[in-house]
C-alpha cells in the first residue's frame, strides 16, 4: 500500500492505493471470506463462497450475506477517488437463490457521480454466470480521504 504523492496523476494507482487501505481496515468483508479480483476508478469486483453457516432455514444463502457482499462492493466501487464515501441508502433485488457452496461474483459500477453524490449498480453472479441479485447504492462523499498526503481527486 502506498499513499505517497507519486500516484495522485495517476487514477488507477489511487483507485489501487485506497482499496488497500478499505481493505486493511475491514474485517467484516475479511471475515466473510470476500476477496477483491478487480478495482479501478468507480469499479469494483469482490467474490466469496456461500459457506455452511450462510445458509438459513429454506438452505438456501441467507439475503443479509448477499447484501453485505454487495455492500462491500458498492463501498470499493465508490472509495475510489480518495474521498470518504459513505451509502446515503440502499435498494436491492433477489432474482434467484444462492446455495451453499455457490461462488458469488459481484460487479460494481459507477452509473453517476456528482457533486457529493453518486449512484452505483452492483451485479452478483454465480459461478454458472446465472444473476441472482441487483443492487443499486447511492453514495454520498463525507470529510476525510484515505490517503494521506494526498487531496482528494475532485473527477
Amino acid at each position: 500500500m502506498t499513499g505517497d504523492s507519486q500516484h495522485s496523476d495517476d487514477p488507477q494507482a489511487i483507485a489501487q492505493a485506497c482499496s488497500e487501505v478499505l481493505w486493511h481496515n475491514d474485517p467484516a468483508s475479511k471475515k466473510l471470506g470476500m476477496a477483491i479480483e478487480k478495482i479501478a476508478p468507480g469499479y469494483a469486483e469482490l467474490c466469496m463462497t456461500v459457506a455452511d453457516d450462510m445458509v438459513n432455514g429454506h438452505n438456501i444463502c441467507h439475503g443479509g450475506f448477499m447484501f453485505t457482499l454487495a455492500d462491500s462492493t458498492f463501498a470499493f466501487a465508490c472509495n475510489t477517488y480518495n474521498q470518504n464515501c459513505v451509502a446515503q441508502h440502499c435498494t436491492i433485488s433477489y432474482l434467484s437463490p444462492a446455495f451453499k457452496g455457490d461462488v458469488l461474483h459481484a460487479t460494481g459500477r459507477e452509473v453517476s457521480r456528482q457533486g457529493r453524490n453518486g449512484i452505483y449498480d452492483i451485479s452478483i453472479v454465480n459461478q454458472k454466470n446465472e444473476k441472482i441479485v441487483e443492487f443499486r447504492g447511492f453514495s454520498r462523499t463525507i470529510a476525510g480521504s484515505l490517503l494521506p498526503h494526498q487531496q482528494p481527486s475532485q473527477d
